[in-house]
């Protein structure tokens, strides 16, 4: 994939440090939500500098053996906070992804199997979360984030 001409997906995606957690998931499962909870963790020292990448949509291209993650230029520097609306914040422009987090899972498991925590996007595996219906997804992309 390039840049350029592609299709953008409904999803999220956050820069934490130099690690891009993108956030994927049906309409009102909390993407948007997870987002912005990741963005706060960074501004409380959880976890290093959380940036907004984009919100509800992104484009997703390879480059390098990387899966780079890219706000659409309709929506850069906007995110969605359920009650106040569209809000502006600070954003950056892409991240190399090193995290799938998968909301409302329907193979989300308390153990899972090591098939269930990888994904394939665009020909590359990726390190996966998937998240059942009803839990909280922040705990679990903050462990990945901070443990091996």
């Amino acid at each position: 994939m390039t840049p350029s001409g592609d299709a953008s997906i409904h999803a999220s995606a956050v820069l934490v440090g130099d690690r891009g957690v993108l956030i994927r998931g049906p309409s009102g499962s909390g993407k948007s939500r997870l987002a912005f909870d990741l963005i706060l963790a960074g501004r409380a020292g959880q976890i290093p500098a959380a940036i907004l990448i984009g919100d509800d949509r992104v484009r997703l291209a390879t480059r390098d053996g990387r899966l780079v993650a890219q706000g659409v230029p309709e929506l850069t520097g906007m995110i969605e906070i359920r009650g106040l609306g569209i809000r502006t914040i600070t954003h950056a422009a892409e991240a190399s992804v090193a995290v799938v987090v998968d909301l409302d899972a329907a193979d989300a498991e308390r153990l899972p199997p090591p098939q269930a925590l990888k994904t394939q996007v665009s020909g590359l595996e990726i390190p996966r979360i998937p998240v059942g219906r009803g839990y909280a997804a922040l705990p679990l992309v903050l462990a990945f984030l901070t443990t091996v």
